[in-house]
């Protein structure tokens, strides 16, 4: 339709305005998060089966389980950690496995093989993601002395969590530390023995009391009636009354034989908030919960809270992961339009015209706008990943409103005489071919994406789809709403007196493109220094596999030497805090011992601080750990410690290896495996750039075993469950029972006296009852031995292995994977049937990079797919091709200047280069051959091609990397996520100029000297 602009001018003006009424109630829809809402294929077990020994552990509960698990369909490996007492089993399934399903069916294979595990094995399946892991903590704490940890413990259950909870979107407000309520019944051994009462009797009368049952039911009088038989125990003194024994002469009480008190629990977990004792309070959101309204509704429930907690009971956050969220967000946003806005001068100082500037300015927010419209209905929430790709595509939309609008400007500069309705309509008609080639150029090369897998694709995938919704959306845009837009604009009076004025404007031929045609081998030369870039720098690229932030938070996780007691980590614990507050950096931190913020089994040596650091800091988060590690080692060496920080620790959970270095070394033989382990790790520590080795060997802390002596048990006419329940009272106490008490059920524990402060030698002098009541000792009827602890076995789709892991400092990945593997492989002699295998972020990176290699190929063969569809013309889509990858090299070079690792953010930056330049080449060549077909002369046609595009390829060069430079500059939280990716590009926009500026033209009169054009 020759007059389609202004035929439809009216209603494409009332459907710009929607596009941007739209966006902008969209983006106040949106969900904001810190990353997309992505489910890992990662399913983790835990069967806990008391106190078993290692070896009989892995025979009765880890294996079965492993072989069950192994027939679950769409599982790619399966790995198991088993430790005295317990398994932890990890599930990787498929990438497009249905989680949920997978869950299923893995309790499914439990249950089956349940009756042959052992009795009282408690089992737990759950599926990981981000959503099992807190988003907001608190600390709960006493300014005063006469608080006990079950004052705070109560306050925390029955106050704080029922009042959070009520906030819509949380999932559960988790409480960790303090102290749960219990009654203590202190048995007098002496008496019992004297009045003749049996720990069994005890436990057989308290057995048969303390309960409610139904009698049935009573009818009466048209009314029906349940009956019930209601013998709680409801208080202290219903419980100091019940009547133990009662043999017609003498009635004996439970107060009579024991003292009754309210006690702490039994738990070996100590929680330390900023020095103080306390409990800390973790909110976890449901899936799909908006976590910006989230904790904004927290904050002001936390205010509601505080009015109703005792005066001396102060409740703060110590970690909100939405301030981070907050701050990325805002980051990423600043620099898209600070981009935007340079991006724009540029264009009014190259066009020097008001209106054409204009209509780009507005061209952008309706592109934008109509990309949210577009992520809403897609599903997509507003996260790092998919506003950096926004940011990062804005020099792509700038380059496709440049285009158009530059057009339209150099078409009413030639002919001023004209409308500008005609013009519009000229110009558009004459680029649609190329609009439509180079945009499909850049789109297609982003296609290849979906072959990425693991979680570099889940997340960079968002990334690219987002980026073609934005081009796509930039294309719409461009053909459709900009001429509109420039029409809006265009004052037909100020026209009017505007002709009489101007006089039509032709191209300045620019006289050095003569001099570079005629000399070919200067381009030649140019090829082939780009080629040795490419050749000569990326082997001396550091290398690495997703891109680092600096968040702010550091997790810290620690392991005293095996078998520490909970009481001596912590006196060493408090060691390090008095390095922690001394660091002028750290705001806050709170530390969990005997438990950790993951889905883990966690011994009482065992635990981790989490570490708040201030906003205006002078040193990076990096530089403070390297200062806490060295500290730390230094004067507590006893200590295995591991720094991280927090997102990046939280996704390395939900992987299958949380530190950047790890090497798995298998065989058949556990203690061999831990020798190599241990030489593995002492090679290691000593290569620059690792830090935190750990050679994976985790001992058991040592044990006690009381065994039985049969034939002594049935003479005195015990059994060895009988020996067993009395060891027990002498030592974490047996529970008989609960007592109702309002909202919550109290335990009732039996132990002897001293039970707390019980020693190796203290239970080789515990006596035993006799059925007749008679004590006799403990040695009489069994052994009382004392063990080593076993190391923890782990295992990898059934093999066992040794795990030596580590952290990075100061290096990169790759450079620090390759110096260790050249080491091993030359100190390290396996026998047969052993090997070694390389895992953690480097196998991760490794199987990326060969993916995005073959991502790399493809995009390029669709790039040239495109040129020659659109030409048909092999050699001239040939040139183009060979021209995009050569621009790698100034990619290559800008991350080698800037000493940027080459990442799958940075890998990303590559791929798009290709489809730019073939982008800018396309209008090029069709200038070329539009402007050939009219005067046949070769040479004057590339000179008027070149000169015709050199303003615009300047202003989409120039104000692409303007728009960049916000991001590559990484300032702001966040911003160094997509920082190699806006190098990598920058560096390949600086090496284009000369590529489409000098080797283009030079190779096209080659290709087109000694033939005649034939347009097909």
């Amino acid at each position: 339709m020759k007059n389609f602009f202004v035929t439809y001018k009216n209603p494409l003006s009332v459907f710009i305005a929607l596009i941007i009424m739209s966006g902008l109630f969209v983006y106040g829809r949106l969900q904001t998060s810190l990353f997309p809402e992505i489910t890992f294929p990662k399913i983790k077990i835990i069967a806990d089966a008391g106190l078993q020994p290692i070896d009989k552990m892995m025979i009765t509960v880890t294996k079965p389980l492993e072989n069950a698990i192994k027939q679950v369909p769409d599982l790619a490996d399966i790995r198991s950690i088993t430790s005295r007492g317990s398994c932890e089993i990890s599930a990787f399934m498929n990438w497009d496995a249905n989680i949920d399903m997978s869950l299923q069916k893995i309790e499914s294979q439990i249950a089956e093989i349940r009756n042959d595990l052992p009795a009282g094995v408690q089992i737990i399946a759950e599926k990981m993601n981000p959503s099992i892991l807190p988003v907001i903590g608190y600390t709960l704490e006493t300014k005063s002395s006469s608080r006990t940890p079950i004052d705070m413990k109560q306050i925390a259950l029955y106050t704080v969590k029922p009042f959070l909870s009520q906030v819509q979107g949380v999932s559960e407000v988790r409480i960790i530390g303090g102290k749960q309520k219990e009654y203590w019944l202190t048995l007098d051994p002496q008496k019992m023995s004297t009045l003749g009462i049996t720990p069994d009797i005890l436990s057989s009368a308290l057995a048969q009391t303390n309960f409610i049952q139904s009698n049935g039911y009573l009818s009466d009088y048209r009314l029906l009636y349940l009956t019930v038989t209601d013998a709680t125990v409801h208080s202290l003194g219903d419980l100091q009354n019940l009547i133990i024994f009662n043999n017609g002469k003498r009635i004996v009480q439970l107060k009579d034989i024991a003292s009754i008190k309210i006690n702490e629990g039994v738990e070996y977990i100590k929680i330390n908030a900023n020095g103080r004792q306390g409990l800390l309070v973790a909110i976890i959101k449901q899936p799909n919960t908006n976590l910006i309204t989230l904790s904004d509704e927290m904050q002001k429930k936390l205010e509601e809270l505080r009015k109703v907690l005792p005066q001396d009971i102060t409740i703060r956050p110590y970690y909100v992961q939405s301030d981070f969220v907050n701050n990325s967000v805002k980051s990423v946003t600043d620099s898209l339009w600070i981009g935007l806005a340079l991006a724009i001068i540029v264009a009014i100082i190259f066009l020097r015209s008001l209106k054409a500037s204009t209509a780009i300015l507005i061209t952008i927010p309706v592109t934008i706008c109509l990309t949210l419209i577009s992520m809403y209905a897609a599903g997509y929430t507003l996260n790092i990943m998919t506003l950096g790709a926004i940011a990062a595509s804005i020099g792509l939309i700038i380059d496709d409103a440049i285009v158009v609008v530059e057009q339209v400007h150099r078409t009413h500069e030639e002919h001023p005489d004209e409308p500008s309705t005609k013009v519009v309509q000229k110009a558009i008609h004459y680029l649609l071919p190329a609009m439509i080639g180079s945009s499909m150029s850049t789109i297609v090369i982003f296609i290849p994406f979906e072959m990425m897998s693991g979680v570099a694709g889940a997340y960079f995938k968002v990334m690219t789809n987002t980026m073609i919704i934005t081009l796509v959306c930039s294309f719409l845009v461009t053909w459709i709403f900009l001429p509109v837009i420039y029409l809006l604009l265009t004052s037909h009076k100020k026209e009017l007196r505007k002709k009489k004025k101007e006089k039509p404007v032709t191209v300045k031929k620019q006289n050095w493109v003569s001099f570079f045609i005629h000399r070919p081998y200067i381009s030649f030369i140019i090829v082939g220094l780009f080629g040795f870039l490419i050749w000569f720098i990326l082997p001396k690229l550091q290398t690495g596999f997703l891109p680092e932030m600096d968040e702010g938070s550091i997790v810290l996780d620690y392991k005293s030497p095996p078998g520490t007691s909970l009481e001596e980590t912590d006196r060493m614990l408090r060691e390090v805090e008095k390095i922690i507050t001394k660091v002028p950096e750290v705001e806050a931190y709170s530390r969990r011992t005997g438990t950790q913020m993951g889905f883990f089994i966690t011994e009482p040596n065992t635990g981790d601080y989490l570490i708040q650091l201030k906003k205006s800091r002078k040193r990076s988060t990096n530089e403070v750990i390297a200062d806490l590690r060295q500290q730390i080692n230094s004067t507590q060496p006893a200590l295995q410690i591991d720094f991280g920080q927090v997102i990046g620790d939280m996704l390395g959970d939900l992987m299958e290896s949380v530190q950047p270095i790890e090497i798995k070394v298998f065989g058949n033989d556990n203690n061999k495996l831990h020798d190599f382990s241990e030489q593995v790790a002492s090679i290691v520590e000593n290569v620059k750039g690792a830090a935190d080795v750990f050679n994976g060997v985790v001992i058991s802390g040592p044990s006690v075993s009381i065994i039985p002596n049969n034939l002594a048990l049935t003479q005195y006419g015990l059994t060895p469950q009988s020996l067993q329940t009395q060891v027990q009272l002498a030592l974490q106490g047996v529970i008989a029972g609960n007592i109702l008490e309002k909202e919550q059920l109290s335990v009732v524990r039996l132990v002897y006296p001293g039970n707390s402060t019980q020693s190796v030698d203290g239970i080789k002098k515990v006596k035993i009852f006799l059925s007749s009541g008679k004590l006799i000792p403990i040695t009489n009827v069994a052994t009382v031995q004392v063990n080593t602890g076993d190391a923890e076995v782990q295992r990898e789709n059934l093999q066992s292995m040794g795990v030596i892991t580590g952290r990075l400092e100061n290096r990169d990945v790759g450079s620090t994977m390759k110096e260790i593997q050249q080491k091993v492989a030359s100190k390290i002699t396996l026998p047969q049937g052993y090997h070694i295998e390389y895992g953690g972020a480097y196998a991760e990176q490794q199987r990326s990079f060969h993916e995005l290699l073959m991502i790399l190929i493809t995009s390029s063969l669709l790039v040239f797919g495109v040129i020659l569809f659109l030409f048909r013309d092999f050699f001239v889509a040939l040139l183009i091709l060979i021209l995009a990858v050569l621009g790698i090299a100034g990619s290559y070079l800008a991350l080698y200047i800037t000493n940027t690792p080459l990442n799958v953010g940075s890998y990303t930056g590559l791929i798009m280069i290709v489809g730019i330049i073939g982008e800018n080449a396309i209008f090029t060549y069709l200038q070329f051959r539009e402007f050939f077909r009219e005067n046949r002369n070769v040479d004057e046609s590339i000179i008027y091609s070149i000169s015709t595009r050199l303003r615009p390829k300047l202003m989409t060069a120039i104000g692409a990397i303007i728009a960049l430079m916000p991001l590559a500059l990484g300032i702001g939280t966040g911003a160094q996520l997509h920082q190699p990716l806006a190098i990598a590009v920058i560096g390949g926009f600086i090496i284009a100029l000369p590529l489409l500026l000098i080797v283009l033209p030079s190779m096209l009169r080659i290709i087109n000297r000694k033939r005649s054009f034939v347009e097909n």
